[in-house]
């Protein structure tokens, strides 16, 4: 028996949750996939997992073998990046997982330019609206808006990020520039994700306001949703990255500046098992602060009724 070849087929039908699951995850037959585990539980003497019609539950003795069985796979792995001079040279497989939106305007484009710059260095993009476990899913770095809920990960914060309110100029032509929240019941609105909608939070000198327009568009994405505000539909709220383009062109234009929102928190996280590779590292130090100056390039719309100078 190979036992690291065991050991890592073990650990595929744990993460997978089933031996089926983790024979489609491995790519490998069914029957050669609960061989494996069966042979390293009859070498070990012990069981590790407890077989369900649907599912595996692990033993008091195999959550220790997990345990054990990752620290062994993540020494091997890294002296297998030693060896191929990953800590020497940035290169390799970075794989990366973005939030849909938020990384197709922002985070992508300067991971491209990353590319450039680290010819040797080959991107595995996840666009993905949900927490990644990022050892589980053998990712090196996630992107991660707002507040952090794992502790066990390195992270660095980029920035923060807030809501702008918005409309087109023919739009306020028309029904007019409202003066606080309070105004948006006599203006029609754009939301996005939503499909019943309690209203629009503002923070204005200690109070908290609603603003509550009539919704003409409930759209299932960002640009459904810029677009119809662009198109003079109504008034939208949104992460000021979601309507940059449109806000940079002038097709929309920013009101009810004075009125707070909440600040939510852009990071980088990663995994620290042994030596940080290179690759990894490459990419952390050079998009953090190109990524920073571009949120902070965002920021200047919450405080301007039209696109920032410059």
């Amino acid at each position: 028996m190979d036992r690291f070849d065991a050991m890592q087929v073990f650990l595929a039908v744990v993460d997978a949750g089933s031996l089926s699951a983790g024979s489609r995850k491995l790519n490998a037959p069914l029957p050669s996939v609960s061989r494996k585990v069966a042979e390293l539980e009859r070498h070990l003497g012990t069981r590790l997992l407890l077989r369900t019609s649907r599912n595996i539950q692990l033993t008091d003795a195999g959550r220790d073998y997990v345990d054990a069985a990752r620290q062994i796979v993540a020494q091997i792995e890294d002296a297998e990046l030693r060896a191929s001079g990953e800590y020497q040279t940035p290169r390799g497989v970075l794989t990366i997982t973005v939030p849909m939106v938020f990384g197709h305007y922002l985070v992508l484009p300067l991971a491209y330019d990353f590319l450039c710059e680290y010819p040797e260095i080959t991107l595995n993009v996840l666009s993905l609206d949900r927490v990644v476990n990022l050892v589980d899913e053998h990712v090196d770095v996630g992107v991660r808006l707002g507040e952090l809920a794992d502790s066990s990960l390195y992270a660095v914060k980029v920035s923060d990020f807030g809501f702008v309110t918005c409309a087109s100029p023919e739009y306020l032509l028309r029904k007019g520039r409202p003066s606080s929240p309070e105004d948006l019941v006599n203006h029609d609105g754009v939301v996005f994700g939503q499909i019943s909608f309690p209203g629009w939070i503002y923070q204005y000198q200690g109070r908290r306001l609603e603003g509550k327009p009539n919704i003409r568009v409930f759209a299932n994405t960002a640009t459904a949703a810029a677009t119809a505000a662009a198109r003079g539909v109504g008034v939208i709220r949104a992460p000021v990255y979601q309507v940059a383009s449109e806000l940079r062109s002038g097709a929309l234009v920013t009101i009810l500046n004075e009125y707070g929102s909440e600040a939510f928190p852009v990071h980088l996280v990663y995994v620290r098992q042994g030596l940080l590779p290179l690759k990894v590292r490459a990419f952390i130090d050079w998009i953090t602060p190109r990524l920073r100056h571009v949120l902070k390039d965002l920021a200047a719309f919450n405080s301007m009724g039209d696109r920032p100078s410059g």
